[in-house]
């Protein structure tokens, strides 16, 4: 496959033509002149140099946004001039995820920032796991490339709180390193580094690799379907807060790509929170049942249960506190009976702690009844374990 992929999102104009082994060309730029100056003849270069004939790619890749707003619509107005004239599909990669993907398999905190002014950032949090790319009887590793926290605008402080709750290294690139480095020297109390010079701006390189493997799992549309994410900061707030209230809850498979976020709901809401390993080796056992619960694509909570015989112990249970109270639970709980139905089960376990009232009217609304303590089940606080089942096919 061969894609011809532009990135103009912020300074750098960058052109690159990526096929799925190699990068054939990548011409980059970053100076005074605008892009409506140089994307063209750049475009124009790289296929002089490489002999290219446009009508044999497969698609253009395009940086999609957030980012400079004049730079934006260069790049999309370009990508879609191109792809009407070509015929050709286009592949929208959000300008966040592609600065991200320059540091690839890197197992800290990724943290791209790009500079949206008055304090604020255009951010992502990502990471790259590698034991998610084991490949069992194999040596080959292929790191996962894993997004903790889809792309975003907020303040820097904001930004630097939620990086510390992690507690884990983090890398910085992007054009807001160096307006907000003295702002992350004083704000950050987990360690971190600024990526080199050679991977620490857009390239379109990257956004042509990621193009690929967006293509590979649907994830194109024409050109006249294409629109740029046109982001102020505000305006981003408003629109992603009114996507989120406005979609519905989808319930699906965990994957082992969502690892990373579910190990940080767990630190935010459990006091024995489980790691980000922990959670992958649950999600990979063959006697594991995991649900996803998630609204316009972010991750709202998770079920992590186990199954032996005609049983089912559900582990864990959890909602994002600022997404409680809109049916989330409810739902992955019914995911669960669902599976157990298909799977001829008669009966859910579980264990909550005594004080965790909140947890306990839940299930007692969902048809469990308590059938005992465990003294001293619990630690971290220590604490006493309710023991709690349901007959499956009893009315509710």
């Amino acid at each position: 496959m061969r894609v011809l992929a532009i990135d103009s999102s912020g300074l750098t104009a960058t052109v690159a033509v990526v096929e799925e082994t190699q990068t054939v060309a990548e011409y980059t730029i970053n100076y005074k002149k605008t892009h409506s100056q140089t994307l063209l003849p750049m475009i124009d270069e790289v296929v002089k140099m490489t002999e290219l004939d446009l009508g044999t790619i497969d698609a253009i890749a395009v940086a999609g946004g957030p980012g400079s707003f004049t730079g934006l619509r260069i790049g999309s107005a370009t990508a879609k001039g191109l792809g009407l004239a070509l015929n050709k599909p286009l592949i929208h990669v959000p300008t966040v995820d592609g600065l991200a993907y320059n540091v690839f398999g890197c197992e800290d905190i990724i943290c791209p920032i790009m500079d949206a002014r008055r304090n604020q950032v255009y951010t992502g949090i990502y990471t790259f796991s590698k034991k998610a790319g084991e490949k069992e009887g194999r040596n080959l590793v292929e790191p996962v490339f894993q997004v903790i926290k889809m792309q975003m605008a907020v303040s820097i402080e904001e930004l630097a709180e939620r990086l510390n709750r992690y507690r884990r290294p983090v890398v910085f690139l992007g054009d807001g390193v160096p307006v907000y480095e003295n702002v992350l020297a004083e704000k950050l109390t987990v360690p971190y580094s600024f990526a080199p010079a050679y991977m620490n701006r857009q390239r379109a390189a990257v956004v042509g690799t990621l193009g690929i493997q967006y293509y590979k799992s649907g994830k194109f549309e024409t050109a006249e379907e294409h629109r740029p994410d046109y982001l102020r900061v505000s305006q981003a707030e408003r629109e992603r807060a009114q996507r989120e209230k406005e979609a519905e809850i989808i319930v699906r498979e965990l994957k082992v790509e969502d690892s990373a976020a579910v190990a940080e709901m767990e630190q935010q809401i459990f006091s024995d929170p489980w790691s980000e390993k922990s959670v992958m080796e649950t999600v990979q056992q063959k006697q594991s049942v995991c649900f996803a619960a998630e609204k316009a694509g972010h991750l709202l909570g998770y079920l992590l249960a186990y199954h032996a015989a005609d049983e089912a112990e559900i582990a864990r249970i959890a909602v994002q506190k600022e997404a409680r109270r809109q049916g989330a639970a409810g739902k992955l709980m019914q995911a669960l009976e669902h599976y157990c139905e298909e799977h001829k089960m008669e009966k859910l376990l579980l264990d909550v702690r005594e004080s965790n009232e909140a947890a306990r009217s839940f299930y007692t609304k969902n048809g469990f009844v308590e059938d005992g303590i465990r003294q001293g089940f619990y630690t971290n606080p220590s604490e006493d374990a309710v023991l709690m089942s349901r007959q499956l096919g009893a009315d509710v």
